[in-house]
Formats: C-alpha cells, sequence, structure tokens
C-alpha cells in the first residue's frame, strides 16, 4: 500500500514509519521542513512539503490510507489561551483542513487512521471507561470529541476511518519516559499528586502495531482504545519504573505544586482514566506486551542493552595506533528477524543513520546525499550533546558487503572513536548485529570522570535507541 503520515517526524510517527516499512509500504510522509525530516526519517521515505490545502490534496493522490498523528503537544506548556488555540487549531482545524483535502483528492485514499487521546474520558476516579463510555467536557474532552467527529466527516466521502485513543506511550527517545527518566535514573522519581489516579499506558511496539493493523484490517473503524490491558494506578507505575531502574521511588509531587507550576495543563497529569481496550481485544489484537512488567523489561531488561568495559586490548589498527589508546569498549549485540542482506543494505545508505539516533540529539548531515558507506567516505555531521552542538566527521575505513564495516571518528567530541558493525546471518534466517566501540572520551585528564558521569549515559540512551529502530524496521525473532 500507498500511506501518507502526517507527524511523522514525532515520537510515535517515526516509529511508525519503520513498522509500515517493514511491511513493504511506500510510506509518503507530509512534512514542515523536508531538510530536517530527511535526517530524522531516512533513505527510505518520501516526503511531500506542507504547504496548502492544495499542497496536501496532490499528496494524497494515489495513497490507498492516512495515519493522521500530527497535533501539538499538549504536555508542553501551559495552558493560556492562545495555547489552548493552538492546541485546537493543530488537531481540529487541521484534521478539517485533511479531510476536505481527502474529499478533492483523485484518486482519494479508502482509509483514515486519525489519532485521538484517552484525555477523552477526563477525570473519572475509579470508573472502568471503554469505547462507548461518555466523554468529559472539561477541555481536552471537548477538544477529543470535535477532533474525532472532524476525523469521521470522511465517512460521507466513502472513506474507513478509524480513531485510536492513545494513551501514555511507553518508548525510548520520548513519549511519558523522555520527560520522567532523567529524574527517576537520579533517584527523585515518585508518584504525581495522590498516585492513586489510574495510568493507562502503552508499549510503543503495541501502538504502532495496532495503527498498522487499523490501516489494513476492515474491521476497524470508529473509536479503538490504544492501552494496554492491565491497568495500574500512577503510584503502582513509579514503583515499577524506579525498581526496573534500580532506584527508589520516594519523591511524591504534590497536586499544589503541579498546579502552581503547569496550571490548567496539572489536572490532565493526575486524572485518573481506568481505559479497559474492550473493543480492541474484542477485534482480536494481541498484545506483545500486555503487562508493565513485560514492557519494563522489554525497555529496561538486559537485552539490547550495551556493555562497558576497560579497552585494555584495543584491535591493531592504523587510526588507533596513532592516537593516545582507547581507555573504555562498548559492546552490544542486536538480533532482528531478517535475512543479513536486507539489513546490510539498512546500513549501507548512511542516510538512514539519523533513524537511529534519538530526536533530542538533533543530528544534522551536513554532506550533499547519496550518502554511501565505502572505503575512505567521510561524512560530516553535527550533532546535540546537551545544550552544545558539535560537529562530527566520520570516515568508513574498512568495508566488507554482508559482513562488517568499520567508521572512525577523523573530527568530533572524542579523542579516539573506532566503531566495528559486524554483521551474521542466523540459523532462524534472523541478523545479529555485534557492535563494538573503542573510545576515548574528552576532556584529558578528567576525561575518566566524564566518562562515568556523561559520557556513558549518552552513549547507552543512543544504542538502546538504535536497537528499539532496528526491532521497529526489521521486527524481532519470535521467543521460544
Amino acid at each position: 500500500m500507498q500511506i501518507l503520515v502526517t507527524g511523522a517526524t514525532g515520537f510515535v510517527g517515526r516509529a511508525l514509519v519503520l513498522r509500515l516499512l517493514r511491511d513493504g509500504h511506500h510510506v509518503r510522509a507530509w512534512v514542515r521542513s523536508p531538510r530536517r525530516a530527511m535526517d530524522l526519517l531516512g533513505a527510505e521515505v518520501e516526503l511531500a512539503a506542507a504547504g496548502d490545502e492544495a499542497a496536501l490534496v496532490r499528496a494524497l493522490a494515489g495513497c490507498d490510507a492516512v495515519v493522521h498523528l500530527a497535533g501539538e503537544s499538549v504536555g508542553v506548556g501551559r495552558w493560556t489561551a492562545a495555547r489552548k488555540r493552538e492546541l485546537w487549531d493543530s488537531r481540529v482545524k487541521l484534521t478539517e483542513t485533511l479531510v476536505r483535502a481527502l474529499a478533492a483528492a483523485e484518486p482519494r485514499p479508502r482509509v483514515l487512521v486519525s489519532a485521538s487521546a484517552v484525555g477523552y474520558y477526563g477525570d473519572r476516579g475509579e470508573e472502568e471507561l471503554e469505547e462507548t463510555s461518555r466523554p468529559a467536557a472539561d477541555f481536552l474532552g471537548k477538544m477529543c470529541q470535535a477532533w474525532e467527529a472532524a476525523a469521521h466527516g470522511a465517512e460521507a466521502h466513502g472513506v474507513r476511518v478509524c480513531t485510536p485513543r492513545i494513551g501514555l506511550v511507553l518508548g525510548l527517545g520520548g513519549g511519558v519516559l523522555e520527560a520522567l527518566l532523567p529524574i527517576f535514573r537520579a533517584g527523585l522519581g515518585g508518584p504525581l499528586g495522590s498516585g492513586e489516579q489510574w495510568f493507562p499506558w502503552i508499549h510503543l511496539h503495541d501502538l504502532v502495531e495496532l495503527l498498522t493493523t487499523a490501516v489494513t484490517d476492515a474491521r476497524y473503524t470508529g473509536p479503538v482504545l490504544a492501552v494496554a490491558p492491565q491497568q495500574v494506578t500512577n503510584a503502582a507505575f513509579s514503583l515499577a519504573l524506579a525498581e526496573s531502574l534500580g532506584r527508589k521511588a520516594r519523591l511524591r509531587v504534590p497536586r499544589l505544586a503541579l498546579r502552581i507550576a503547569r496550571g490548567e495543563a496539572a489536572e490532565a497529569l493526575v486524572a485518573s482514566q481506568r481505559a479497559v481496550p474492550a473493543r480492541t481485544l474484542a477485534l482480536g489484537f494481541q498484545f506483545q506486551f500486555p503487562t508493565l512488567p513485560a514492557a519494563l523489561e522489554d525497555l529496561f531488561g538486559s537485552r539490547d542493552r550495551p556493555h562497558f568495559a576497560p579497552a585494555e586490548l584495543a584491535p591493531p589498527d592504523p587510526y588507533l595506533a596513532g592516537r593516545r589508546p582507547p581507555t573504555t569498549v562498548l559492546r552490544q549485540s542486536t538480533v532482528v528477524a531478517a535475512p543479513v542482506a536486507a539489513v546490510f543494505e539498512f546500513f549501507a545508505r548512511a542516510e538512514n543513520l539519523g533513524v537511529m539516533t534519538p530526536r533530542a540529539a538533533a543530528m544534522t548531515v551536513l554532506t550533499p546525499r547519496p550518502l554511501v558507506v565505502e572505503p575512505g567516505r567521510h561524512i560530516d555531521s553535527t550533532i546535540a550533546i546537551g545544550p552544545v552542538r558539535v560537529r562530527w566527521t566520520t570516515e568508513f575505513e574498512l568495508v566488507e558487503p554482508e559482513r562488517r564495516f568499520i567508521d572512525v571518528q577523523t573530527r568530533g567530541p572524542f579523542a579516539a572513536w573506532w566503531h566495528e558493525h559486524r554483521f551474521t546471518a542466523r540459523e532462524d534466517g534472523g541478523t545479529q548485529i555485534d557492535d563494538t566501540v573503542y573510545y576515548r572520551p574528552p576532556l584529558g585528564p578528567i576525561g575518566r570522570v566524564a566518562d562515568g558521569l556523561f559520557v556513558r549515559p549518552r552513549l547507552r540512551e543512543l544504542f538502546e535507541f538504535r536497537a528499539q529502530a532496528l526491532r521497529l524496521r526489521f521486527g524481532a525473532p519470535k521467543s521460544g
């Protein structure tokens, strides 16, 4: 299928694009900045520049389906009158524009999957909520109602419409964990308000699987709840998250403090929504991570985690021989359910490097495309390290197709950086990707301190996100 995705450069959008590509769909992304989107979405996605309504009609022409994820984040900023207008316009008015463009497109898409949110229900205490439960009368509830109504306007033009009401998404590189992880890893996390409010959540992999299913399965019409079957309170979630990180969850954030800091927006943080995905389950959707322990084990367990050790014996290499010896070696293994030829081809298009980099790193490739992994090729880029942007130049030193390649840093923040990517075919038809990085941190004599306090945590985030992206793109082998 040819599928147009709005909001493709967002947290969920990037993951969904990778999942759609895995099934062989052609993805067209409707984006405000094609230059930035190129870095975030890689070489396999067609980009359509956002513009007026006529440009949207042209982008829709020939597409079989649309997944509409665009919208300003409700979690950013205080809800001033101006901010509420931005939120409303980015959801309701944009969806109305999209539906008008759908009606005008020729041929027009047959399916519209348009995101909604559990904010539809408002603060409902202990009440169990299903797809048929009444909406709230607060700002979020009214906005979600209007948002869904705008999407269902496409039905008058023969388009099947599904409006998944999405909970709090658990994944690396964005979503609710982007704000929580630094706090919880520092041992400062805890429940919000009383902690007794119900916390509707879903693993990122399950969400993109549900969105993909809604595109292809004609039974998915109207609202479906995109939340995991296991219901947990905010206090239970906070405790489980802290334990998965080896920390405590002792510091409760008072509701009054949230109200002072966030104004009306704070009410969304402590709203209780005991959402049960009744219709989603009735349709036969199989959650890969139906329970919170399973989801947190996938995100923070041993699989895909990089391991660090002293670099006691570095490989003989002209690059390393010309520098002060590396101090640390990082190793990571990732297994995906795709043949080695397909996986190596993905890596061989260096434009895909940005796909495997968290959005917060703000990676920008400066070298003109196409970017091919071949010996002697240099790639210039910039990357954000905290508030500072640094230049990074990589040279591909050795390339052995479908087996391995080595890249080295010739300019950048590290005193030395040597990275081997090795690919091994598995008996089950999948591929094991082994990364070995020998590096020496910056800052000279205090580099070892910087390595433990700052460098390793950042590298761990980068490599764990990379593994998540690869599993979305190629799938993970079935256990057992």
